[in-house]
């Protein structure tokens, strides 16, 4: 598909019995700006009462990525210079989407080749049909920059089997196709080089069929071997022991963890591990995304959001400078202030759903 013009960030068209909705920013991985997740939202919305439309399919123009996540810069700017408004308004529609993904009610073909992050994950693992390549490179790095997952990330990473969600939250580490779906966000691995013609079939035939017809055999993982250690360390009840247990375990791959892990935030690093145990108990995805919903806004007034953004991606000098430095010198009161209520303003997705699950 060649690229529209540079105002056209989001392209939407109809192919045969599929409706298409392509990322359009490829200079910046297709990064999801507020403008393009609306534009998402109405090309579901028509699509779900059209019945000329059997399945969605969501790709990213190049072959860089699916989507690097949410337009980070915007927020830095809004976090740095603003009131916050226009980050907890873009995050409030985002986090709308991925609910309503996780809901569509006709199959959604995610299609995750090359990098898949953040914002990314998103739009693409709540849905029916996740699709990986070879090229696949899928995580949710937030902690390396001072926030901590969203879009529905703690509901997707506290239901990964065993202790593996917890390892990918903490050290932010990217997976490939052989382990997106050991950690259960992804289904189906299709070789990049069959891509255009699967989705071309997705005109004519069922989901299934097409499926059927081009997936290969899921490639193996690192992950699957390192199951004994992750499980064991990870499933501390503090970040301090579980990086004391990693680096205890007598594993290179460990103590590699334990070194990612105290490279970020050490707030982050401590809310997301308190999110994504909460998130094991609350049930519904719409419930975990009001939860995320406040962390996310509490994250605006956090100096390791900010200095997080300038050191990984403004000035790219990659030495943050936490506040605090320490995870010693996060208490547990600094934690608990990101689950504090948002009264009128609380996302309220939880309140007005069931808590059905979608597989």
């Amino acid at each position: 598909m060649t690229e529209a013009p540079a105002e056209e960030t989001v392209l939407v068209e109809r192919v045969g019995r599929a409706g298409h909705i392509v990322l359009n920013r490829p200079r910046a991985i297709n990064a999801l700006s507020h403008d393009m997740v609306l534009t998402f939202d109405k090309a579901l919305t028509r699509w779900e009462q059209d019945d000329a439309v059997s399945a969605v399919v969501v790709s990213g123009v190049g072959e860089r990525g699916l989507c690097a996540g949410g337009d980070i810069r915007s927020i830095y700017e809004d976090a740095k210079n603003g009131d916050g408004k226009a980050a907890a308004d873009f995050w409030r529609d985002e986090y709308v989407l991925n609910a309503r993904i996780a809901r569509f009610a006709k199959p959604y073909v995610a299609i995750m080749d090359g990098i898949t992050m953040g914002g990314g994950v998103g739009i693409a693992a709540h849905g029916s049909v996740r699709v990986v390549t070879e090229r696949s490179t899928v995580a949710m790095p937030e902690t390396g920059i001072g926030f901590i997952p969203d879009v529905g990330g703690t509901y997707l990473l506290a239901r990964a089997p065993g202790e593996l969600g917890t390892h990918l939250a903490l050290t932010g580490s990217p997976i490939g196709a052989g382990d997106a779906p050991l950690c259960e966000l992804a289904d189906i691995f299709i070789p990049s080089s069959r891509l255009a013609d699967f989705t071309a079939a997705l005109a004519d035939l069922d989901v299934a069929e097409a499926i059927q017809q081009y997936a290969g055999p899921i490639p193996e993982g690192p992950l699957a071997t390192q199951r004994a250690w992750i499980d064991a360390c990870y499933a501390a009840g503090t970040v301090e022991e579980i990086i004391e247990r990693l680096r205890g375990s007598g594993e290179p791959e460990a103590t590699a963890a334990a070194e990612r892990i105290t490279a970020n935030s050490p707030t982050a690093v401590k809310v997301t591990l308190e999110s994504l145990r909460r998130a094991r108990r609350l049930g519904s995805l719409e419930s975990v995304l009001d939860q995320e919903y406040r962390v996310s806004c509490a994250a605006l007034s956090s100096p390791d959001l900010v200095e997080g953004i300038r050191a990984q991606v403004v000035h790219k000098d990659r030495t943050p400078r936490w506040n605090p430095p320490t995870l010693a010198e996060v208490t547990a009161r600094d934690v608990e202030r990101f689950f504090s209520p948002l009264g009128d303003l609380e996302l309220g997705l939880g309140s007005t759903t069931t808590s059905q699950e979608r597989w």
